[in-house]
């Protein structure tokens, strides 16, 4: 049976705006493969050029803090088609979805480990299982619940700023510590393959702080406003939603524009002073802002005629989402750590930004390519397999003239 058109545009439109997510989390994440000062109080060395300090201030401006908003948000929309997708074939939805959990983190542990420790999928598997325990709740209390996430992660974030206010600038110890660090890191990943695994698990043991207290909590924020929306059908029927989706540009550009400009001065311009924590707080309350803009303008320009086009160009790499999330960071190991290159600490911001961006246009590419032969991206075939506890039919079939 063919797909309703309902469907058909649902689902084109869903897609299209994961694959600009993707797009985003890489330039953020490569970040983070290319130097070892990535997170760190301190100016990286390879930022040489006003080129780079440019390439810098864009990246934090526009796309650190949102885009795995984004992405979770479209985790949260997507939760409500795999629940209606289980009530069509009359199979239990909780089983089916909690084997799909499991899956992802396990998938999520395996490229923590070995490419990347800066993984998001484990935790989106264990809110995973928050929103399933929550999923019978009403609009309002999830976005009750959302909103209270976000103001005290803010607020946690605002309370910490102030004590390092007060105690000033990090001192000459915190810093050479963090060269330390960043001269230990580069070695390992420009070592050998164990090397690179043994830094991946410690900076794993690292992360929680940044995980459970800014990352985790707007995470799942976000998965209850994609519940929220995706019970409404926000992106099957886009044109009747054309006036929401113009409210949505205000907010981020009265608010979360300016947000962004002070959380990206103190994350890329004055790292390791009083101000970047403080920047950080003001990034958390006003980055859902600017994420709901970006919904807003991307869905408006899909509905376009030149951005239909782009539109159908992105949904092949959102279609297949997780392939190329993995791919990412596959080909972002090879290039910049011990398993290829070991170009890290070779490339400054711009040059960094660049890659991003020829490695994304790629995958549109060799995605269309394969979704033209085949039914699922590698990684989503798989991972359909053991959610659904059945092999589903990998090659696209021809269809009869």
């Amino acid at each position: 049976m063919n797909p309703t058109p309902v469907a058909v545009e649902r689902q084109s439109l869903v897609d299209a705006l994961r694959g600009f997510a993707l797009l985003g989390i890489l330039v953020v994440n490569i970040a983070a493969f290319a130097s070892p000062y990535y997170g760190q109080p301190l100016p990286d060395p390879m930022m040489r050029s006003g080129l780079d300090r440019v390439a810098a201030f864009a990246v934090a401006f526009l796309f650190e803090t949102k885009f795995y908003l984004l992405f979770s948000f479209l985790f949260g929309y997507s939760f409500t088609l795999q629940m209606q997708s289980a009530q069509r074939s009359g199979k239990p939805f909780v089983p089916r979805l909690a084997r799909r959990l499991v899956a992802l983190w396990c998938i999520g542990a395996l490229h923590a480990v070995l490419l990347f420790h800066g993984d998001i999928l484990t935790t989106y598997a264990v809110l995973g299982a928050v929103l399933l325990a929550l999923r019978h709740q009403s609009d309002a209390v999830l976005a009750r619940w959302a909103l209270r996430l976000v103001l005290a992660t803010a607020m946690v974030w605002g309370a910490i700023g102030m004590l390092a206010m007060l105690g000033g600038p990090a001192t000459e110890d915190v810093l050479r510590t963090a060269r330390a660090d960043a001269a230990s890191a580069l070695a390992a990943y420009r070592g050998t393959a164990a090397t690179v695994i043994r830094q991946h698990l410690r900076e794993l043991s690292q992360v929680w702080i940044v995980l459970g207290l800014v990352q985790a909590p707007m995470a799942l924020a976000m998965f209850f406003a994609g519940v929220i929306e995706g019970r409404r059908n926000l992106f099957a029927r886009a044109d009747r939603y054309r006036p929401l989706f113009k409210r949505l540009l205000v907010p981020g550009l009265v608010l979360g524009l300016p947000g962004a400009a002070v959380y990206a001065w103190t994350a890329s311009v004055v790292p390791g002073s009083r101000w970047d924590v403080l920047g950080l707080a003001v990034g958390v309350f006003t980055s859902p802002l600017l994420t709901a803009t970006y919904v807003g303008a991307m869905m408006l320009l899909f509905q376009s005629r030149w951005g239909g086009w782009m539109a159908q160009a992105l949904a092949p790499a959102g279609r297949m989402a997780l392939s190329n999330y993995l791919l990412q960071s596959a080909v972002c190991a090879w290039l910049f750590l011990a398993y290829g290159l070991r170009l890290i600490g070779e490339f400054g911001p711009f040059m960094s930004l660049m890659v991003a961006f020829g490695i994304f246009g790629a995958q549109m590419l060799i995605s269309r390519w394969w979704l033209a032969r085949f039914a699922y991206g590698p990684v989503e075939w798989g991972l359909r397999a053991f959610t659904n506890l059945e092999w589903p039919a990998l090659r696209r079939m021809q269809r009869s003239r």
